[in-house]
């Protein structure tokens, strides 16, 4: 089974968690254990795994990207001028695949998953397909 979501994005850079969703999601179709794939449609925004308890990470985070990839170079000639973006995603992935038990999501005590923006603000999807077993 597969659901398109729908997020809007309010900053250039941010870190969305969605973790929430996609187990309300998973309970919704009543899937006890499986995989859940979660792909960003966008070259510009990714999807990530990281922790969720301090939110001085996502900070920090997006903080660090900026740094290694600043959103002006001089020597980018790509015409949008958001080369950065592009490099962050890339980098990040545009994807997870996430192991689902016992109804929920797989995931460590302090980790969530994030819908990552990297040229907003804008209006985004993300797909996500369970497969049953």
């Amino acid at each position: 089974m597969k659901k398109t979501f729908q997020v809007k994005t309010s900053k250039h850079s941010q870190m969305i968690d969605i973790t929430n969703e996609l187990e309300t999601w998973i309970r919704e179709e009543n899937v006890d254990e499986g995989i859940l794939v979660v792909s960003s449609m966008h070259t510009t925004a990714g999807i990530t795994v990281n922790e969720n308890a301090d939110p001085d990470v996502k900070t920090d985070f997006l903080m660090r990207l900026d740094e290694v990839f600043p959103w002006e170079h001089p020597k980018d000639k790509h015409a949008e001028g958001n080369t950065a973006s592009h490099l962050k995603t890339s980098t990040v992935g545009h994807a997870q695949t996430l192991i689902i038990s016992n109804g929920k999501l797989e995931l460590g005590i302090w980790q969530g998953v994030y819908f990552c923006e990297f040229d907003g603000p804008r209006s985004r999807k993300y797909i996500g397909k369970i497969v049953r077993g």
